[in-house]
């Protein structure tokens, strides 16, 4: 998708609507700076506000996507590219995501244990010891947490006994077992426990 040609029309129909900035942007209760973002192509609106965006301006998502009007004898093709391309999109931001995962985790084990090796082997107070070492655990925990969060919104988990492509809870994730991002989780559909891996397309290709 072209996000300057998307900018430009979100312009072009705020401008047909007679709104300002600031006043779409109290419409859809976020701030003008984010307007200001879409129409010079530095973002996309957030999916969360597409339709009521698409409502104001009396267009649809797919006309949004596309950056134009889309004329009817075009608009299933049009439709299928702007689906495809979101999907892709989706795919690569949740590729990024898991390599910061990863990048987390070990900078949090690395804090950890190098504060641990202070606390034990440097001449320092005992309450000073004491710090350094929950300093430590803390990072490591709200890391790691975080780290989790990722793992359990990027991408899809596959059921090994249905197939079925699902995206679990919080705490279904947190505290299941697992051997790197295969995590044993009971499936919503078909209700079996199996040893579930992760995978970042939502149809099995």
């Amino acid at each position: 998708m072209d996000q300057v040609k998307i900018g430009r029309f979100i312009a072009a129909c705020r401008k047909k609507a007679n709104l300002t900035q600031m006043q779409l942007a109290e419409k859809l209760g976020i701030t003008d700076r984010a307007i200001s973002k879409w129409e010079t192509g530095r973002s996309l609106p957030d999916s969360s506000i597409m339709l009521e965006l698409c409502s104001i301006f009396g267009i649809t998502v797919n006309d949004l996507l596309s950056g134009e009007v889309v004329a009817m004898d075009h608009y299933n093709k049009t439709l299928e590219n702007n689906l495809l391309e979101m999907i892709k999109q989706k795919e690569q931001a949740d590729k990024q995501l898991l390599r910061l995962e990863i990048f987390i985790g070990v900078t949090v084990s690395i804090i950890l244990y190098v504060m641990i090796l202070v606390a034990s082997f440097a001449q320092m107070e005992d309450w000073l010891r004491i710090v350094l070492i929950v300093t430590g655990v803390i990072a490591f925990a709200l890391g790691i947490i975080y780290a989790i969060r990722i793992e359990q919104t990027a991408g899809y988990y596959e059921c090994k006994e249905c197939g079925h492509r699902y995206i679990p809870s919080f705490n279904s994730v947190l505290w299941a077992m697992h051997v790197n991002r295969t995590r044993y989780m009971r499936c919503p559909q078909c209700g079996k426990k199996s040893w579930q891996k992760k995978v970042l397309h939502k149809d099995q290709m």
